[in-house]
């Protein structure tokens, strides 16, 4: 299943960077689309703190779903 990414997303680090102090597995959300495939991407914390923000491409992220994949065929 190939989900298009859009603004407002909740998404996840498909790869490991640690250049940025971030992993694998770490969930963000989309607050720009920069280029097509480009995206902004905020790291929050359970307070609301940003901890870091990125330009990622979509090959770097996946779509969190919160509803049964049927919904999106």
């Amino acid at each position: 299943m190939n989900t298009e990414i859009r603004l407002l997303d909740i998404v996840a680090l498909t790869e490991d960077l640690p250049e940025y102090g971030m992993y694998r597995g770490q969930v963000g959300t989309v607050i720009d689309v920069l280029a097509p495939n480009v995206f902004e991407v905020d790291f929050s914390d359970t307070s609301g703190e940003t901890y870091a923000e990125l330009n990622l491409t979509s090959q770097q992220l996946m779509v969190l779903l919160h509803e049964p994949v049927a919904a999106f065929a």
